[in-house]
């Protein structure tokens, strides 16, 4: 099957209420990256040094050799910066997430310690802190498995939640595969968590964040100062905020490196940001953990059959009868570039619609004769589709008296005789007496015209059907 895997749908129009913990209005995560230790470093049997995300602008990789500076900013993190952020978070009663990288973990172990101390939680950021996008897939299965062993192994408790950064395309449906993670966070696509199916798991994804985060301290454009990040920050709490105060609540993420956000000029922005979202209500500092044990409670994963994973004939015999007697416009749109965005019923109609639409005018024309009459002897002989049946029920065409029945009987007769095929109205829009109006309106038309407007209501009537099957 030609089908498309992205989803760029999510929550259209329609996100969930988030329904936080005592009606909070936004759920604001904050995310600290632990990865002094593990970055690359021939002394961790890598073939150079470091060059991302540091303060040495346009660093290069030193191959073979160790960079001096590189790994002294990357010390500067472990030594300091992780200190003054544990200071900061732990006055204020606020609890964080760690993203740990488990060769990270196990060269600090007294940072780990107070991590724990603090109730904080250690998720796993990998097993090292390398570029993973040409990494066989074997090979990064491989990576995830001891990353959970060497992190249970320092921890104590094997890690629950997830995040690569700079991972594969592989990346997401490994983890989920491995079974044991209530979240994952290699996505930056929603302000929501949402789920994934993964085969037979059900796997929640936490999406993250790469602007309101201090990397941009170390990348252009970025920061340069603390007040930046700082109005950043302020401004995506503030339009969240209103959102949630609108009754949308939603998730913000922060995302902080001890090496970065640890250093005193910066910090002093993310010190202002605390203090201004402490003056506001209903504002939730959750770790990702509590998230997702929120999600779970509040918005479990319900499956169901979505069109595009449905097999041709499956998709067919399902999908067939949308446009009257017509399942080979059914047949032809399966064979179309389906995704996540045809699982619904707008973007299942799109699809419908436009093998219709690109049919040849025979075609359209017997998708039209294909409509009975309205009122007319198949309904009077109750031989109508199930679909029509209710339609025309929708509309009192079922209970009509005799003067009405014999009138549109006239019109019908009177319609197709000029254009040379039935009358079609969405009757679902309408009632009995505009539907009369528009018959009698639409007998005048010339039949270039009325082609052009049935096949109009066919689509509008396919539409309403789509919406009775699907979300």
């Amino acid at each position: 099957m030609n089908r498309y895997p992205r989803n760029m749908t999510g929550y259209g129009q329609n996100p969930p209420d988030a329904a936080w913990p005592n009606g909070a209005k936004i759920a604001v995560s904050l995310v600290l990256n632990y990865e002094e230790g593990g970055e690359n470093n021939v002394l961790h049997g890598d073939t150079g040094s470091e060059a991302f995300l540091s303060d040495i602008a346009g660093a290069a990789p030193w191959p073979g050799k160790r960079h001096w500076n590189m790994e002294s900013l990357y010390d500067y993190g472990a030594r300091a910066g992780f200190w003054r952020l544990h200071r900061l978070f732990t006055s204020r009663n606020i609890p964080v997430t760690i993203y740990g990288v488990a060769t990270a973990l196990a060269r600090n172990p007294e940072q780990v310690a107070a991590m724990k101390s603090a109730g904080w939680e250690i998720a796993s950021h990998g097993l090292k802190w390398v570029e993973h996008r040409d990494m066989p897939k074997d090979e990064e299965r491989a990576a995830i498995a001891e990353a959970v062993r060497l992190h249970t192994e320092v921890v104590g408790t094997r890690p629950r939640g997830w995040y690569t950064g700079r991972c594969s395309e592989n990346t997401v449906r490994l983890v989920a595969e491995e079974g044991g993670f209530d979240w994952i966070s290699d996505t930056y696509d929603d302000d929501l968590p949402y789920w994934i199916e993964v085969g037979d798991r059900d796997q929640l994804i936490i999406p993250y964040t790469l602007e309101a985060n201090d990397m941009r301290f170390a990348t252009a454009p970025g920061y340069i100062e603390g007040q930046q990040f700082f109005q950043y920050l302020k401004d995506s709490f503030d339009v969240l905020y209103a959102e949630g105060a609108a009754g949308a609540a939603k998730m913000f993420s922060i995302g902080l490196h001890c090496r970065l956000i640890g250093r005193p000029g910066k910090i002093a922005g993310l010190m202002r940001f605390l203090d201004y979202a402490a003056t506001h209500d209903g504002v939730w500092f959750p770790r990702r953990m509590d998230i997702a044990a929120h999600w779970a409670a509040q918005h479990p994963h319900q499956r169901r059959t979505r069109p595009s994973q449905m097999d041709e004939a499956s998709f067919t015999a399902k999908f067939g009868g949308v446009f009257e007697h017509s399942p080979w416009i059914a047949s032809r749109a399966h064979a179309l570039e389906l995704g996540p965005a045809h699982d619904s019923a707008t973007g299942l109609h799109n699809a419908l619609a436009r093998m219709f639409r690109s049919a040849s005018a025979t075609e359209r024309l017997g998708v039209l004769t294909a409509h009975p009459d309205l009122a007319g002897k198949l309904a009077a002989a109750k031989r109508l589709t199930a679909e029509s049946t209710a339609e025309q029920a929708s509309a009192a065409l079922d209970a009509l008296t005799d003067p009405e029945r014999a009138e549109f009987e006239q019109l019908n007769t009177a319609y197709v005789a000029k254009h040379g095929f039935p009358f079609i109205i969405a009757v679902r829009d309408n009632t009995k007496a505009s539907i009369l109006s528009a018959f009698k309106a639409r007998l005048n038309n010339d039949t270039a015209t009325e082609f052009a407007t049935a096949c109009a209501q066919v689509e509008r009537i396919a539409e309403l059907r789509l919406k009775d099957m699907l979300p």
